[in-house]
């Protein structure tokens, strides 16, 4: 198996607030990040993809095709934009960066298969750096289960 790391870069503003929280729980659990402005970040999203190097090509993805489905579901939705204003899944979600990496992830996996057919390449994570100290990782739901489909098995022959 070969694993092929992509990264993009998006920049986007975002207020972190929650409508379950008083407005000064709000402020004591997101700090200045709580500001009613926003404030913005230039992200780097990383889409990592696993599977077997294709015999006739030699690839295991056709970079062309990741790249187009970056771009139509994430790259288009959330550059230059206000998150909480501007993408739907941010209506009542907020837009942590634990939740920017959730989103992407689910966006991506929603017509991953449409896209890449199955049963390669897979979906393996998603990672979203918000500042040179923050970075974010979510593997997909497939390779969540594949991975606790190892462990299993492992348990069991011991």
């Amino acid at each position: 198996m070969i694993r092929l790391t992509r990264r993009y870069r998006f920049a986007a503003s975002h207020r972190l607030n929650s409508d379950r929280l008083s407005a000064e729980r709000n402020r004591e659990v997101y700090g200045k990040c709580n500001n009613p402005h926003g404030h913005g970040h230039d992200y780097i999203l990383e889409v990592s993809v696993r599977g077997p190097v294709d015999p006739e090509t030699g690839l295991v993805v056709r970079v062309d095709d990741l790249d187009r489905l970056v771009r139509e579901e994430v790259l288009c939705a959330f550059h230059m934009r206000n998150l909480n204003l501007d993408v739907a899944e941010f209506a009542d979600l907020v837009p942590t960066s634990e939740n920017v990496a959730l989103v992407v992830r689910d966006r991506l996996a929603r017509t991953w298969d449409r896209v890449f057919g199955p049963p390669w390449p897979v979906l393996e994570k998603v990672r979203v750096q918000e500042t040179p100290r923050n970075t974010f990782e979510v593997c997909s739901r497939r390779a969540s289960n594949e991975s606790t489909q190892i462990a299993r098995e492992l348990v069991m022959e011991s």
